[in-house]
């Protein structure tokens, strides 16, 4: 049941209550104080979408595990970064440790060429609090997910300028705002983000698999040599999502169908954007601050596939 029937039933029953009290301002009184007070604890919940940069973030049943990687932070960080060069080639910075109740997740950014977030999970010996070095892992695909869609952004980079540029100059002319690079570093750990849109590439993509494999046998493999080694004839929209998020710049304002259906309609016709479906979202101006999720009941989306 979402929230806002769930407010519409307790207020038909509390009418129906207050109709047999004889003090009914007094009883009227504490349901308002009641439903304010729930209200104002799910608004505690969020923060604004401007000043979100990742505080409150939590998963579950994590919170000594959090202390304990924080007190052992170099022993995490270099394990880390050692796991990401042994495994994937691939020099990342640690941005944040969020415990979880196994250990620590580790978000991270790789600084190289090819621009990716992501997270590794770093156990922690929950009798003795030692941090399990040996034991870095991922979550299955995730990285690879980042770095096939680090390697778009790199072959297709005018495209993806013009669409940077195109959504700067909505975000310029609309009372809409994107999210935080401090809450992208901090807990995004998706793949290849911007304030304004995340990707998603799936694993059955065809067309930029040849780039990832030679990527990953030769990173220094010229900007060249990696688009040619990409194959569009086996190219499917399905395959590469662009999900656009955008924010309303002011609080207790609803998401802007407006916007919306603008940038939804630029996307459908702008030349020299990048190929793939993309998922139009507008949402109101809060972050959920435990979850760093945004799309919420009252945002609104529109799907559009580019194919040419």
């Amino acid at each position: 049941m979402n929230r806002k029937n769930k407010w519409i039933i307790y207020g038909i029953g509390l009418s129906l209550l207050l109709g047999g009290c004889m003090d009914m301002d007094n009883a009227n009184g504490n349901g308002v104080d009641e439903k304010e007070s729930a209200q104002n604890e799910v608004a505690a919940q969020y923060e604004r979408v401007q000043d979100y940069k990742g505080e409150g973030y939590t998963l579950n049943n994590g919170e000594e595990n959090d202390k304990i990687a924080e007190a052992k932070r170099e022993e995490v960080e270099k394990a880390v970064k050692e796991f990401f060069l042994e495994e994937y080639k691939t020099e990342v910075k640690v941005h944040n440790l969020v415990g979880n109740v196994d250990g620590v997740t580790v978000f991270v950014e790789s600084t190289g060429r090819v621009h990716f977030y992501s997270y590794a999970i770093v156990p922690i010996d929950q009798g003795t609090e030692e941090i399990v070095t040996g034991g870095v892992r991922t979550q299955e695909g995730e990285v690879e997910r980042g770095i096939r869609e680090g390697l778009y952004k790199l072959i297709f980079e005018d495209e993806f300028k013009n669409l940077d540029t195109y959504l700067e100059k909505v975000v310029s002319e609309e009372e809409v705002v994107g999210r935080t690079i401090e809450s992208l570093q901090n807990v995004g750990g998706s793949g290849n983000m911007t304030p304004y849109y995340f990707m998603s590439s799936l694993n059955t993509d065809e067309a930029i698999k040849p780039v990832y494999e030679l990527y990953m046998k030769d990173h220094e493999a010229n900007i060249d040599t990696l688009k040619q080694a990409y194959n569009p004839k086996l190219f499917n929209a399905d395959n590469l999502r662009i999900n656009i998020m955008l924010f309303m710049e002011k609080e207790n304002v609803p998401p802007s169908e407006k916007v919306m259906k603008r940038v939804a309609k630029d996307i459908e016709e702008l030349s020299a954007l990048p190929q793939g479906t993309y998922r139009v979202a507008v949402n109101d101006n809060g972050v959920h601050k435990e979850s760093f999720e945004g799309f919420k009941d009252n945002s609104i989306e529109q799907e559009i596939i580019r194919k040419e």
